[in-house]
Protein backbone atom coordinates (compact mmCIF):
# COMPACT_ATOMS: atom_id res chain seq x y z
CA UNK A 1 0.00 0.00 0.00
CA UNK A 2 1.01 3.59 -0.39
CA UNK A 3 1.22 5.67 2.94
CA UNK A 4 -2.42 6.27 4.03
CA UNK A 5 -3.63 5.64 0.54
CA UNK A 6 -5.01 2.66 -1.43
CA UNK A 7 -3.39 -0.77 -1.83
CA UNK A 8 -0.67 -0.63 -5.04
CA UNK A 9 -3.06 -1.92 -7.68
CA UNK A 10 -5.88 0.82 -7.14
CA UNK A 11 -3.38 3.21 -7.08
CA UNK A 12 -2.15 2.46 -10.48
CA UNK A 13 -6.13 2.73 -11.38
CA UNK A 14 -6.14 6.37 -9.27
CA UNK A 15 -5.30 8.35 -12.13
CA UNK A 16 -7.50 7.25 -14.44
CA UNK A 17 -10.27 7.70 -12.14
CA UNK A 18 -9.24 11.09 -11.31
CA UNK A 19 -9.25 12.08 -15.14
CA UNK A 20 -12.19 10.77 -15.95
CA UNK A 21 -14.06 12.68 -12.82
CA UNK A 22 -12.75 15.86 -14.46
CA UNK A 23 -14.01 14.78 -17.57
CA UNK A 24 -17.45 14.81 -16.54
CA UNK A 25 -17.84 18.64 -16.05
CA UNK A 26 -16.16 19.09 -19.74
CA UNK A 27 -18.28 16.67 -21.36
CA UNK A 28 -22.02 16.84 -19.23
CA UNK A 29 -23.40 19.52 -21.67
CA UNK A 30 -23.27 17.28 -25.08
CA UNK A 31 -25.55 14.26 -23.20
CA UNK A 32 -29.09 16.05 -23.73
CA UNK A 33 -29.93 15.85 -20.26
CA UNK A 34 -29.56 18.95 -18.99
CA UNK A 35 -31.70 22.17 -18.13
CA UNK A 36 -35.10 19.44 -19.33
CA UNK A 37 -38.58 20.15 -17.83
CA UNK A 38 -39.80 17.58 -16.77
CA UNK A 39 -36.25 16.69 -15.27
CA UNK A 40 -34.49 14.16 -17.25
CA UNK A 41 -35.24 10.62 -15.58
CA UNK A 42 -31.16 10.32 -16.22
CA UNK A 43 -30.41 13.17 -13.82
CA UNK A 44 -32.88 11.68 -10.97
CA UNK A 45 -31.59 8.42 -11.81
CA UNK A 46 -27.75 9.71 -10.86
CA UNK A 47 -29.19 12.23 -8.19
CA UNK A 48 -30.34 8.64 -6.60
CA UNK A 49 -27.16 6.94 -6.74
CA UNK A 50 -24.92 9.95 -5.23
CA UNK A 51 -27.40 9.82 -2.67
CA UNK A 52 -27.13 6.12 -1.75
CA UNK A 53 -23.09 6.57 -2.13
CA UNK A 54 -23.98 9.16 1.12
CA UNK A 55 -26.29 6.95 3.31
CA UNK A 56 -24.62 3.31 2.98
CA UNK A 57 -20.69 4.57 2.25
CA UNK A 58 -20.16 8.19 3.62
CA UNK A 59 -22.16 8.92 6.49
CA UNK A 60 -21.20 5.49 8.50
CA UNK A 61 -17.44 7.36 8.10
CA UNK A 62 -18.76 10.28 9.69
CA UNK A 63 -18.59 8.48 12.90
CA UNK A 64 -15.13 7.84 12.33
CA UNK A 65 -14.16 10.98 11.35
CA UNK A 66 -15.47 12.55 14.86
CA UNK A 67 -13.94 9.78 16.83
CA UNK A 68 -10.52 10.70 14.77
CA UNK A 69 -11.18 14.62 15.68
CA UNK A 70 -11.92 14.05 18.91
CA UNK A 71 -8.46 12.06 19.81
CA UNK A 72 -6.33 15.47 18.08
CA UNK A 73 -8.39 18.14 19.36
CA UNK A 74 -9.37 19.36 22.17
CA UNK A 75 -11.95 17.21 24.54
CA UNK A 76 -15.23 19.07 25.16
CA UNK A 77 -18.81 18.06 25.73
CA UNK A 78 -19.50 17.90 21.89
CA UNK A 79 -16.23 15.80 20.72
CA UNK A 80 -18.58 13.21 19.74
CA UNK A 81 -20.49 15.57 17.26
CA UNK A 82 -17.38 17.12 15.61
CA UNK A 83 -17.67 15.28 12.35
CA UNK A 84 -21.75 15.69 12.23
CA UNK A 85 -21.44 19.17 12.78
CA UNK A 86 -19.26 19.28 10.20
CA UNK A 87 -21.65 17.39 8.13
CA UNK A 88 -24.24 20.25 8.98
CA UNK A 89 -21.79 22.87 7.95
CA UNK A 90 -21.29 21.14 4.56
CA UNK A 91 -25.30 21.46 4.31
CA UNK A 92 -25.71 24.94 5.20
CA UNK A 93 -22.83 26.12 3.38
CA UNK A 94 -24.04 24.86 0.15
CA UNK A 95 -27.68 26.08 0.58
CA UNK A 96 -26.56 29.60 1.84
CA UNK A 97 -24.26 29.61 -1.72
CA UNK A 98 -27.34 27.99 -3.58
CA UNK A 99 -29.93 30.87 -1.96
CA UNK A 100 -26.92 33.42 -3.65
CA UNK A 101 -26.75 32.23 -6.70
CA UNK A 102 -30.69 32.59 -7.08
CA UNK A 103 -30.32 36.25 -5.96
CA UNK A 104 -28.17 36.81 -8.34
CA UNK A 105 -29.52 35.74 -11.12
CA UNK A 106 -32.75 37.24 -11.12
CA UNK A 107 -31.25 40.71 -10.02
CA UNK A 108 -32.16 43.50 -12.65
CA UNK A 109 -30.12 43.93 -15.80
CA UNK A 110 -28.38 40.42 -15.03
CA UNK A 111 -27.65 38.90 -18.49
CA UNK A 112 -26.68 35.40 -19.42
CA UNK A 113 -23.00 36.11 -19.54
CA UNK A 114 -22.31 37.14 -15.82
CA UNK A 115 -18.19 36.01 -16.14
CA UNK A 116 -17.14 39.01 -14.14
CA UNK A 117 -19.48 38.44 -11.55
CA UNK A 118 -18.19 38.08 -8.01
CA UNK A 119 -21.18 35.54 -6.93
CA UNK A 120 -20.52 33.70 -10.15
CA UNK A 121 -16.36 33.42 -8.93
CA UNK A 122 -17.78 32.55 -5.38
CA UNK A 123 -20.10 29.69 -6.54
CA UNK A 124 -17.89 28.29 -8.97
CA UNK A 125 -15.05 28.66 -6.01
CA UNK A 126 -16.57 27.05 -3.59
CA UNK A 127 -17.54 23.82 -6.07
CA UNK A 128 -14.05 24.16 -7.52
CA UNK A 129 -12.72 23.21 -3.26
CA UNK A 130 -16.28 20.52 -3.38
CA UNK A 131 -14.53 18.70 -6.49
CA UNK A 132 -11.31 19.15 -5.27
CA UNK A 133 -12.20 17.28 -1.85
CA UNK A 134 -13.83 14.33 -4.22
CA UNK A 135 -10.59 14.19 -5.82
CA UNK A 136 -8.53 13.98 -2.62
CA UNK A 137 -10.31 11.30 -1.28
CA UNK A 138 -9.96 9.21 -4.33
CA UNK A 139 -6.99 8.06 -1.61
CA UNK A 140 -8.94 6.87 1.07
CA UNK A 141 -8.80 3.32 1.22
CA UNK A 142 -11.38 3.51 4.09
CA UNK A 143 -14.65 4.31 1.52
CA UNK A 144 -14.29 0.68 -0.31
CA UNK A 145 -13.97 0.30 -3.89
CA UNK A 146 -12.42 3.66 -5.97
CA UNK A 147 -14.33 2.10 -8.85
CA UNK A 148 -17.80 2.69 -7.33
CA UNK A 149 -16.84 5.96 -5.49
CA UNK A 150 -15.74 7.35 -8.95
CA UNK A 151 -19.35 6.18 -10.35
CA UNK A 152 -21.58 7.96 -7.92
CA UNK A 153 -19.48 11.06 -7.43
CA UNK A 154 -19.20 10.82 -11.78
CA UNK A 155 -22.93 11.16 -11.59
CA UNK A 156 -23.04 13.57 -9.41
CA UNK A 157 -21.64 15.43 -10.85
CA UNK A 158 -23.98 15.55 -13.45
CA UNK A 159 -26.40 16.68 -11.15
CA UNK A 160 -24.15 19.83 -10.10
CA UNK A 161 -23.23 20.47 -13.25
CA UNK A 162 -26.87 21.01 -14.55
CA UNK A 163 -27.92 23.48 -11.94
CA UNK A 164 -24.80 25.39 -12.53
CA UNK A 165 -25.22 25.61 -16.04
CA UNK A 166 -29.09 26.57 -15.37
CA UNK A 167 -27.61 29.65 -13.19
CA UNK A 168 -24.64 30.60 -14.68
CA UNK A 169 -25.03 30.00 -18.72
CA UNK A 170 -22.96 30.97 -20.72
CA UNK A 171 -20.57 31.85 -17.87
CA UNK A 172 -20.51 28.77 -16.96
CA UNK A 173 -19.81 26.94 -19.82
CA UNK A 174 -17.11 29.03 -21.42
CA UNK A 175 -14.66 29.41 -17.59
CA UNK A 176 -16.62 27.45 -14.68
CA UNK A 177 -16.85 23.75 -16.06
CA UNK A 178 -13.13 24.32 -17.00
CA UNK A 179 -11.94 25.34 -13.31
CA UNK A 180 -14.33 22.76 -11.82
CA UNK A 181 -12.42 20.23 -13.77
CA UNK A 182 -8.96 20.66 -13.19
CA UNK A 183 -9.92 21.05 -9.24
CA UNK A 184 -10.50 17.24 -9.20
CA UNK A 185 -6.73 16.82 -10.41
CA UNK A 186 -5.68 19.56 -7.96
CA UNK A 187 -7.41 17.69 -5.40
CA UNK A 188 -5.82 14.17 -6.54
CA UNK A 189 -2.82 15.72 -6.69
CA UNK A 190 -2.65 16.98 -3.48
CA UNK A 191 -3.99 13.60 -1.98
CA UNK A 192 -1.01 12.26 -3.85
CA UNK A 193 1.40 14.62 -2.00
CA UNK A 194 0.20 14.59 1.09
CA UNK A 195 1.53 12.35 4.01
CA UNK A 196 -0.81 12.50 7.13
CA UNK A 197 -3.96 12.75 5.72
CA UNK A 198 -6.25 11.52 8.78
CA UNK A 199 -7.00 14.54 9.86
CA UNK A 200 -8.06 16.31 6.61
CA UNK A 201 -10.17 13.31 5.56
CA UNK A 202 -12.02 13.50 8.98
CA UNK A 203 -13.23 16.88 8.08
CA UNK A 204 -13.76 16.42 4.27
CA UNK A 205 -15.67 12.84 4.93
CA UNK A 206 -18.50 14.66 6.59
CA UNK A 207 -18.52 18.35 5.09
CA UNK A 208 -18.54 16.41 1.46
CA UNK A 209 -21.47 14.04 3.21
CA UNK A 210 -23.28 17.32 4.24
CA UNK A 211 -22.96 18.68 0.65
CA UNK A 212 -24.00 16.07 -1.16
CA UNK A 213 -27.45 15.77 0.09
CA UNK A 214 -28.47 19.34 -0.41
CA UNK A 215 -27.02 19.77 -3.83
CA UNK A 216 -28.69 16.78 -4.73
CA UNK A 217 -32.34 17.12 -2.50
CA UNK A 218 -32.57 21.05 -3.79
CA UNK A 219 -32.06 19.67 -7.54
CA UNK A 220 -34.55 17.40 -6.78
CA UNK A 221 -37.33 18.76 -4.67
CA UNK A 222 -38.58 22.04 -6.54
CA UNK A 223 -42.22 20.92 -7.74
CA UNK A 224 -41.42 23.15 -11.51
CA UNK A 225 -38.57 20.57 -12.01
CA UNK A 226 -41.20 18.02 -12.49
CA UNK A 227 -38.54 15.41 -11.28
CA UNK A 228 -38.74 11.53 -12.17
CA UNK A 229 -39.63 10.35 -8.26
CA UNK A 230 -38.96 6.79 -9.23
CA UNK A 231 -35.62 7.38 -11.53
CA UNK A 232 -34.57 8.89 -7.81
CA UNK A 233 -36.29 5.51 -5.84
CA UNK A 234 -34.80 3.05 -8.50
CA UNK A 235 -30.74 5.22 -8.88
CA UNK A 236 -31.16 5.14 -4.76
CA UNK A 237 -32.37 1.52 -4.10
CA UNK A 238 -29.66 -0.50 -6.87
CA UNK A 239 -26.97 1.33 -5.97
CA UNK A 240 -27.37 0.74 -2.32
CA UNK A 241 -27.75 -3.13 -2.91
CA UNK A 242 -24.56 -2.92 -5.14
CA UNK A 243 -22.53 -1.03 -2.00
CA UNK A 244 -23.99 -3.47 0.23
CA UNK A 245 -23.05 -6.70 -2.08
CA UNK A 246 -19.61 -5.72 -3.24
Amino acid sequence: MLPNGPPVSDAVAAPAFAVALALVHLVAGRLGVSGRIPRSRWLSLAGGVSVAYVFVHLLPEVGAAAATLAERGTPTAFAEQYGYLIALLGFVTFYGLDRHAHRASAAPGRDDDRIGSGAFWLHISSFAAYNAIVGYLLWDRELGSPALFTVAMGLHFLVTDDGLRAHHGTAYHRHGRWVLSAAVIAGFGSGYVLEDTELLIAVFVPFLSGGIILNVIKEELPSDRESRFWAFAVGAAGYAALLLLV
